[in-house]
């Protein structure tokens, strides 16, 4: 028998036949080493805690698959067959005079072609070749490529970024030298034009560091001196956003993906004020408009001085980019907390932005909303338009753009770390195939249906014996974690908001089970009348409303600025309205003393589809107590009224069910409360 004496929260494991599991708890992986399996930060960058694996390395099970194919079956595989921005007939990214789909094409195929690599979908595959083929035509002898979408007289280069988003994937991908080449040109131009003529329109001066993470990529696969001036050049003529107190506008998805960027220019500088002023944006636009569950904040579309309501809402658009900060934020510092604010989002937030059947979405989705209408809400959401109902069509952004969320995030279910181990800081059903230590080749197999199941299985599958470090994510909400390796208990504290780091000599089917326990608890947004909001683990609790679907014309229904294709078929695409068939305006009764004494967590089987996200099958249900509010009422614009005064009168004690706010496409998320 052998002993090892270890640090302070370090603990031995012995195992028969085994070789010594040494177990700690770390706030970070450490970033001393550089990984020798996959392309990292070089010098001068700073080292990322985490690597993105190439994609189509892992493979989403359970209800993550599921919402794949829901995609691929629904509006993002079929959108190039309806959307007339998608149109191959004169497209700006096909042809040197066409004239649409300068934004539309790129947004959309970031994340479609995501799809198609994941899924390994030989059709997707091919369609996406096609418009990259056309970006390769593009490329002119000074090195600008794509659709010249001429502002104050020079390009601009917002679809340019997005773009550079699609090349790179597709690197990842087929290791097509092209890519390398065309990005190497197209940065040589983009230094060769002048300061003053740089960034300067409204998107691509907000979103300059999307250009910036991009020069990162291909400087870490080429190493060419140039590209670090450029990072600086793009900093310098990107929108400001160190501002300690306010933003350069407060447009929610520029917020939402743009709060990035001093972190990203932190790994080039170091400069501990940059990475202090991505945190600060965060917190910001959440101490004002994020006093609400869900993980967002509300800016519909743009956030407004008085409107920090909970039935304000956030564009489609700005939770699918607030999943990618949140989850680029993650592999830069390694802080848990970007994990748990992706996961907020992710499971309480995006599920209701789109139909189950993935062919429609709303531009609008808000914590507390009793309706889901195509009229014009205006001035109780910030724009004009039937931008509630769930509609194909509307609006072309979020059209477009939804396609990256569920691809991005299944990217990120398996990480690799600098000391050439791997990482599970997102939990969801997956098998990664990765390289270890000295590149050795593994699989991770994870089963669970977290965040439904509190229990997540990881096996290794390795041809060979093969040492290398893994780590878990323990969240912040959960208590006493358990941790089991191939069965035997290991007695670690595992400390919630940190990782538990597991090196041992790993065996073909080696399993280690995380119990992380879940329990009912209570957050209240004193902002918002201390309104009060029930999570179960991290799902966050909605009330049960009856829903009524009401299908209509999209055509008829959609903005102006909607287009469809001559061919398409609008009946195979409809819009549809989502009205309450059941009272709405309840509070919950929290007794002083022990609020949730009374609260009873009611198991369902598991659907038999893989998707948990409907009132109907959802795995999780919750039985509370609450009152009718008879004041509270949809308000003059339709909406859902502003929460009612704490001393509003309130009725008899009734009966009702809560389930979780990704299932509930109406719902009450932020509830009044009495005592009594």
């Amino acid at each position: 028998m052998t002993f090892l004496l270890i640090a302070i929260n370090c603990q031995v494991v012995v195992q028969a036949g085994n070789p010594i599991t040494k177990i700690s708890i770390v706030s970070r992986p450490p970033t001393d080493k550089t990984n020798a399996n996959y392309v990292s930060n070089r010098s001068p960058l700073l080292p990322a805690a985490f690597i993105k694996l190439p994609v189509g390395s892992i493979k989403p099970k359970s209800w993550i698959g599921k919402y794949l194919e829901l995609q691929r079956d629904g509006l993002t595989g079929h959108l190039g067959e309806i959307s007339a921005w998608l149109d191959k007939n004169n497209n700006a990214w096909l042809t040197q005079k066409g004239d649409h789909g300068w934004e539309e094409v790129p947004y959309w195929l970031k994340g479609y072609s995501k799809l198609a690599y994941i899924l390994n979908d030989k059709k997707m595959i091919a369609e996406t070749q096609i418009w990259l083929e056309g970006v390769f035509r593009s490329q002119q002898p000074n090195g600008f490529f794509g659709p010249a979408n001429i502002s104050n007289g020079k390009p601009e280069l917002w679809a340019q970024m997005l773009m550079l988003e699609c090349l790179q994937s597709y690197y990842e991908y087929s290791h097509d030298a092209r890519v390398l080449s065309l990005m190497t040109n197209y940065f040589k131009w983009e230094m060769s034009v002048p300061d003053s003529n740089f960034l300067k329109d409204y998107w691509e001066n907000s979103r300059g560091g999307d250009n910036l993470y991009s020069v990162m990529w291909l400087y870490n696969h080429t190493g060419d001196a140039f590209l670090i001036d450029l990072m600086q050049k793009i900093h310098r003529n990107t929108a400001d956003w160190t501002q300690p107190s306010t933003l350069p506008n407060w447009h929610n998805v520029n917020i939402a993906e743009c709060f990035r960027e001093p972190a990203t220019y932190y790994m080039l500088t170091k400069d501990s004020d940059m990475l202090h002023a991505s945190y600060n944006v965060q917190r910001l636009a959440r101490r004002t408009f994020g006093q609400v569950p869900g993980g967002m904040f509300g800016a519909d579309e743009n956030a407004r001085m008085g409107c920090i309501d909970p039935r304000q809402g956030v564009e489609t658009c700005g939770m699918v980019e607030q999943m990618a900060s949140d989850e680029i934020m993650l592999r830069f510092t390694g802080d848990p907390y970007w994990a748990e604010n992706c996961e907020d989002v992710a499971f309480n937030s995006y599920p209701a932005a789109v139909m189950p059947d993935f062919k429609s979405l709303r531009y609008i989705t808000c914590p507390n909303q009793v309706v889901s209408d195509s009229k014009n809400h205006y001035p109780g959401i910030a724009n004009s338009g039937p931008f509630l109902s769930m509609n194909p069509f509307s609006s072309r952004c979020c059209q477009h753009n939804h396609a990256q969320g569920w691809p991005y995030y299944s990217e990120h279910l398996v990480l690799a770390t600098p000391d050439n181990g791997a990482a599970i800081a997102l939990y969801g059903a997956c098998a990664a195939n990765m390289k270890v230590a000295d590149g050795k080749q593994i699989t991770l197999h994870e089963e669970t249906n977290y965040p439904f199941d509190e229990k997540t299985t990881i096996t290794v599958h390795t041809k060979e014996k093969v040492t290398f470090p893994l780590y878990l994510r323990i969240p912040t909400w959960t208590k006493e974690a358990q941790i089991r390796i191939n069965g035997l208990p290991i007695k670690a504290v595992c400390e919630a908001g940190k990782y538990v780091r597991i090196e041992r000599t790993w065996s073909d089917n080696d399993a280690v089970e995380l119990t992380m326990p879940m329990t009912l608890t209570m957050r209240t947004w004193q902002a918002n009348k201390h309104s009060v909001s029930v999570n179960y683990g991290p799902l966050t609790l909605s009330l049960k409303i009856k829903e009524n679907d009401v299908k209509k014309d999209s055509r008829d229904t959609a903005i102006d600025d909607s287009k469809w294709q001559k061919d398409a078929d609008s009946s195979t695409w409809p819009t549809t309205e989502i009205y309450p068939a059941s009272p709405w305006n309840f509070a919950l009764v929290l007794p002083k003393e022990a609020p949730l004494q009374d609260f009873k967590i009611i198991r369902k089987a598991w659907p038999s589809d893989d998707f948990p996200f409907t009132p109907q099958s959802s795995p999780i249900e919750v039985s509370a107590t609450g009152r009718l509010v008879p004041s509270w009422k949809t308000d003059k614009t339709g909406l859902c009224g502003i929460l009612p005064d704490e001393d509003a009168i309130k009725g008899a004690k009734e009966h009702i069910t809560l389930i979780p706010m990704g299932a509930a496409r109406l719902r009450i998320s932020a509830f009044p409360n009495t005592d009594k």
